[in-house]
């Protein structure tokens, strides 16, 4: 089994966030993948399915940002996972809005809920890295990062989860150099 989290803030005001674009990641693969309405558990919302032949734990923290690990490190602990099982989808600021990178390990880099999760679970989790892009100044990052994205970022975020959504068998299968590749492709092409 793995453990797929995306990260986010609970609540209809914090919807559509950058901060909760991995929120939005988990609710297109739901989508795309078939699988069943979540359900409450380990503090988050929780849902069970396949991608190919791969079990899936689908994970919604609802703990905020700042506590993710509590609800990450429960799920691991009921499963009995190893932090290699775990990935994470989040939103980076040091990466141009709509471009994805996954890397193994690493520093949080003051994203507080991959501080959270690295505080409970270690750091050796995949991190799958959605660029919201940084506003230009630091005293500005605040508010874009918890600023909604705006009516023209709609049709590219859109077509950006559905293309993760379909590029994620490639995950499953921990090629992650192929499934970067495969979605810049697919970016690019539409």
């Amino acid at each position: 089994m793995q453990l797929w989290v995306g990260l986010g803030n609970p609540g209809a005001q914090y919807a559509l966030h950058r901060h909760n674009v991995g929120f939005m990641v988990l609710d297109a693969l739901e989508q795309v993948h078939g699988f069943p309405s979540p359900k409450q558990k380990f503090q988050g919302w929780a849902v069970e399915g396949r991608l190919g032949s791969e079990k899936l734990l689908l994970l919604k923290p609802a703990t905020f940002m700042n506590e993710s690990g509590r609800s990450v490190g429960e799920a691991m602990r009921f499963y009995k996972l190893e932090p290699a099982d775990v990935t994470v989808f989040h939103d980076e600021l040091d990466l141009d809005p709509f471009k994805v990178k996954v890397k193994m390990g690493g520093g949080h880099a003051g994203h507080n809920g991959l501080r959270s999760i690295d505080a409970h679970i270690g750091p050796d989790f995949r991190r799958v890295r959605i660029g919201i892009g940084h506003p230009g100044h630091k005293s500005r990052v605040h508010g874009h990062v918890l600023g909604n994205y705006t009516k023209a970022e709609f049709d590219p975020l859109a077509h950006m989860l559905g293309a993760i959504a379909s590029e994620a068998d490639w995950l499953v299968k921990g090629d992650n150099p192929r499934f970067m590749s495969e979605l810049a492709l697919r970016m690019k092409d539409d």
